[in-house]
């Protein structure tokens, strides 16, 4: 059996990085930057009134109350502003630029709102109120990061330096396969033996909250010439090929009839649940192929797609947040696997580690218990029992 760590290592690599686009700001939301982006203009790009109020010569009020001739109006989008002469006072309002020979700004509160005249009650001194040119961004400096995750302020800050579009790592196109005879769209009505189709569903959906998007074939029949005749039209709009189940030991494994010997190689990792894998290349497009178990097609997708999927997008946090706690009651692993169990984790206020309980025994097919759950245990390889009380590693979900 090849080891968790080193298949996530395959999956990784076999993924590779994304190409790179130009999208609109808009367009970008979510996306990792490609490329440090610079600041075309300083921010603020012009020193400018944090208040509304008057721009003053500190020392025409350092002594107050003072009343100064209001000289001007200096509006915010003003671009023609006149020099302030020595003894006088220009209203100004939040933004505008502050005028040559003005030091500092009085805010409105401290005054009696005049507009020909003005009477100041408060003292001022030389930067009061003034935002000063760069004081957040120079410049031609770095004012984002590759590999940052755009966000709504970093969209923000590419637009207030004066970009309309940035380049990206584009997101991933997934094709979600699901196999197996037994299985029936909902609502169809169930047959003895059959059951309804759930994997591609959990698949989707895990795929579009990384950002990629995702086409989806479900219920596929476990058979070769079917699935390749279905399948295999569809890779060229695909990225990814992404199939659960049909890759066991069984008699009608499709996916693994299907491919073994088109580049994808199928292999035992040493993991419970998920142990049966497979991963490569059928005609030049990367392939992940999962259990058909679905808590075997979560853990695996946590395991190994997720982090893979991350790499890939650009993103440089590829794990979950990893706590220790102390079980709440003992569990036992088979030797020589990484076990995750699903369990649901409480802190404990004034401790470093809290608690943590399994949710539902360690069968893949027991999805109610994922539902219940908030976080996956982490029970070493060499680990075959976990006494309570004992402490462990959690990822939080």
């Amino acid at each position: 059996m090849i080891s968790v760590d080193a298949y996530r290592e395959t999956v990784t690599e076999l993924l590779g990085r994304a190409p790179v686009t130009t999208l609109p700001l808009a367009d970008a939301a979510g996306l990792v930057l490609a490329e440090d982006v610079l600041a075309g203009v300083s921010l603020p790009p012009f020193d400018n009134s944090a208040m509304d109020g008057y721009a003053v010569r500190s020392a025409d009020v350092a002594a107050v109350p003072v009343t100064l001739p209001v000289a001007d109006d200096i509006p915010a989008g003003r671009v023609d502003v006149r020099p302030l002469e020595p003894g006088t006072a220009q209203r100004i309002m939040t933004g505008a630029p502050i005028p040559p020979g003005a030091d500092a700004v009085v805010m409105v509160e401290d005054t009696d709102r005049g507009t020909e005249q003005v009477l100041i009650s408060t003292a001022a001194t030389a930067g009061d109120h003034v935002r000063r040119t760069g004081e957040d961004v120079t410049q031609g400096t770095v004012a984002l990061y590759a590999g940052t995750v755009l966000g709504h302020s970093q969209l923000g800050l590419a637009s207030a330096v004066g970009l309309a579009e940035l380049k990206v790592y584009r997101p991933l196109s997934v094709l979600v396969v699901s196999t197996g005879t037994e299985l029936v769209e909902a609502p169809k009505p169930l047959r003895h033996g059959q059951i309804y189709e759930s994997n591609s569903v959990m698949l989707a959906a895990a795929l579009r909250e990384l950002g990629c998007r995702v086409a989806v074939v479900r219920s596929v029949v476990d058979d070769v010439e079917e699935f390749r005749k279905i399948i295999e039209p569809k890779l060229a709009d695909a990225d990814l090929l992404v199939t659960s189940g049909g890759v066991s030991a069984g008699a009608y494994e499709v996916v693994k009839d299907a491919l073994t010997g088109q580049g994808v190689q199928f292999r035992k990792v040493a993991i419970q649940p998920g142990g049966p894998q497979g991963c490569g290349r059928w005609n030049g497009v990367p392939v992940v192929t999962l259990p058909g178990n679905p808590v075997s097609v979560l853990v695996s997708f946590e395991a190994f797609l997720r982090p893979a999927l991350l790499s890939a997008m650009g993103h440089t946090v590829l794990d979950r947040r990893r706590v220790r706690a102390r079980l709440t009651e003992a569990m036992t692993s088979p030797g020589g696997r990484r076990q995750f169990r699903r369990g649901y984790y409480t802190p404990t206020e004034g401790q470093v580690t809290g608690v943590v309980g399994p949710r539902g025994g360690p069968g893949s097919h027991l999805l109610a218990a994922f539902t219940q759950a908030n976080c996956l245990i982490v029970l070493p390889e060499e680990v075959t029992e976990a006494a309570e009380g004992s402490e462990v590693d959690v990822l939080l979900l």
